[in-house]
């Protein structure tokens, strides 16, 4: 993954490769100015002039996964995945709702309920739909400062639910597109997370199948419709799945309750794909389209990994992909904190106080801190977000989990708090 480079004035220089990076540092030519992702600012006056390159931003988003890729050419340069919280905000919502419901129930003095003044704007969504295009325009915006830009590419066209509900949709009610296949097959493995519904197999072929057999009556709506591997799709034939599964009543309930699940995911994407679209445009750069067939044609002709910033690489017309390096970096939304005084528990009762100093010994929840212990039972290294208290005694997020209890004085700074966690991961070419 290539290094940020930039000027002295801050102008976004071409991206260099860590060992480049680190002779700039050593030599003092150069300074870390951001962590996350890795960037440095040159100090030399001989590099203001110099000549960059173009590079296209790809952008592959998703209801809870958006992959960001960076091409030079036809050569990927740097990968991320932001993971959304668009699902945590609406639950945050629907518990909210309910608590204010409750206590309207009440015989207390309340507010009374303001519906007739209040008016939703043009092309309103709701705010969990919101998040996940605020947080890939904020990355957007990021990235622009950081490298030279010269187009964007979305995909913008991903699951066609309308078609999957109703597969025999034609005419003038619907042109059926060349990819409608692709899209379906694509939403299925997603559904079922790549794997067979009925063994759990990952490693072998799977075939698209159906629940209630044609023969008996079955549709091809995709709630009729899992993925099985070869034998268990032979084995099922025309059997209703309560025969076929007789034996494994914990796998077929978890077989019905998965065929039932709703397009939550599709239907998210497909909301905000249009206001991600018409909010690129005013980045002033041109935005090129793709659709999710073409997306996974692209990646199964190059033969390269299914993962999230591969296929924003795959995205658009796509002539030929070199992957430079197969680590990226994962950026996890976290949020900004919260405005509420007293935390409740599940039933709306005052659980906690929550005090009103965000500051406490330096530190904020939210930073990124590096805390080396030398004394006591938790003697080591660890780097994650940090939560403070007004004690001192802070919490650490790591890669492996939860510490708690670390004090203040074994702990460094190295990322301020911006609503994100990051962590650098490395996929393998092979699996």
């Amino acid at each position: 993954m290539r290094v940020f480079v930039l000027d002295k004035n801050l102008k976004p220089l071409d991206p260099c490769r860590p060992a480049r990076a680190r002779l700039l540092l050593k030599q003092g030519r150069a300074k870390v100015l951001r962590r996350y992702p890795f960037t440095i600012i040159l100090s030399d006056l001989e590099v203001e002039n110099c000549r960059t390159h173009n590079y296209q931003l790809k952008i592959d988003p998703g209801a809870k996964t958006t992959g960001v890729s960076y091409r030079q050419d036809n050569t990927v340069i740097w990968g991320a995945e932001i993971t959304h919280r668009g699902f945590q905000i609406r639950d945050a919502l629907t518990s909210r709702r309910q608590l204010r419901r409750s206590r309207r129930s009440r015989k207390t003095r309340y507010r009374k309920p303001r519906f007739l003044n209040r008016k939703r704007p043009s092309g309103w969504l709701a705010p969990s739909l919101m998040s996940r295009v605020h947080n890939i325009l904020t990355w957007v915006k990021k990235l622009i400062r950081f490298c030279p830009i010269a187009g964007i590419s979305q995909e913008l066209v991903r699951f066609d639910t309308q078609k999957m509900e109703n597969p025999e949709i034609s005419g003038t009610e619907y042109q059926q597109g060349t990819l409608c296949g692709y899209e379906i097959r694509e939403y299925l493995l997603e559904k079922w997370n790549r794997k067979c519904a009925y063994c759990g197999a990952t490693d072998a072929r799977l075939e698209v199948e159906h629940i209630k057999p044609k023969s008996l009556g079955g549709s091809d709506r995709v709630s009729n419709l899992a993925i099985a591997c070869h034998d268990c799709n032979q084995a099922k034939g025309s059997q209703e799945i309560e025969q076929f599964l007789s034996g494994k009543p914990d796998v077929l309930k978890q077989v019905l309750s998965q065929a039932k699940r709703s397009l939550a995911d599709a239907a998210a994407v497909n909301a905000t794909r249009w206001k991600l679209y018409n909010e690129l445009k005013f980045t002033g750069l041109p935005v090129e389209t793709g659709s999710g067939g073409q997306t996974k044609y692209n990646r199964r002709r190059f033969n390269l990994v299914k993962t999230h910033w591969i296929d924003a690489a795959c995205v658009g017309n796509v002539q030929n992909i070199y992957v430079e390096d197969y680590q990226f970096l994962s950026i996890m939304a976290k949020g900004h904190g919260t405005r509420q005084i007293c935390r409740t528990d599940k039933f709306g009762f005052p659980k906690r106080y929550c005090s009103r100093t965000k500051i406490h010994k330096g530190f904020q929840t939210g930073d990124i801190v590096k805390a080396i212990v030398t004394k006591g039972k938790k003697i080591g290294t660890y780097v994650g977000r940090v939560a403070t208290r007004k004690t001192g005694s802070f919490n650490i997020s790591t890669s492996n989990g939860l510490i708690q209890g670390i004090s203040h004085k074994y702990c460094t700074l190295i990322h301020k708090k911006d609503g994100y966690a990051y962590q650098i991961n490395t996929l393998s070419s092979l699996s």
